[in-house]
């Protein structure tokens, strides 16, 4: 059920869960810190989807999850090959409880998101796929704007993270 991720690089010492809609071809890995803000903060919107409101009503929410769950959800809105790519690593300090969620139109569907090992034993592998082909189709985001798909994948992950573990948890986009 994994795939390429298809606008975004990856690859840790520890396996980790990359699912995205769509294999790019000849993918250029991207590293440009330059393109970071200068203070930490786990929403980076390179391509400018989100408004000032959003960007911080969607950091309070992620503030939450991690302070409620445990696990780390980052953000990253771009457009490819307009992205700080490998850079986000250290500066997020990505971990086995870490989700990068990269929103990226480049290539059709919006959502793409790298999971770690730990964040994988406990959020089934088709809520992924799921979330993406409900939130980040091109239907739905050319209809209500990258935006809406990036907000409504964030509550949707909130929600799941949420459940219980359990054999039936994540079973609903919501």
């Amino acid at each position: 059920m994994a795939q390429q991720l298809n606008s975004f690089w990856m690859s840790t010492e520890k396996s980790t869960t990359i699912v995205g809609v769509g294999v790019a071809e000849g993918k250029v890995g991207v590293n440009k810190p330059e393109l970071l803000p200068k203070e930490f903060t786990p929403v980076i919107d390179v391509a400018g989807f989100l408004s000032d409101g959003q960007e911080k009503r969607l950091t309070q929410e992620i503030t939450d999850i991690e302070k409620d769950t445990g696990f780390k959800l980052r953000v990253l809105a771009q457009n490819y090959p307009d992205t700080p790519g490998l850079a986000i690593k250290d500066f997020w300090q990505v971990d086995d409880r870490t989700i990068v969620f990269v929103a990226d139109p480049t290539f059709g569907n919006i959502l793409n998101f790298n999971v770690g090992v730990t964040v994988d034993l406990d959020i089934p592998r088709s809520f992924w796929s799921r979330l993406a082909g409900t939130y980040g189709n091109m239907f739905y985001w050319k209809e209500k704007g990258e935006d809406a798909s990036i907000e409504a994948a964030v509550m949707a992950i909130s929600s799941c993270l949420r459940e219980p573990v359990g054999p039936n948890n994540c079973s609903e986009i919501k």
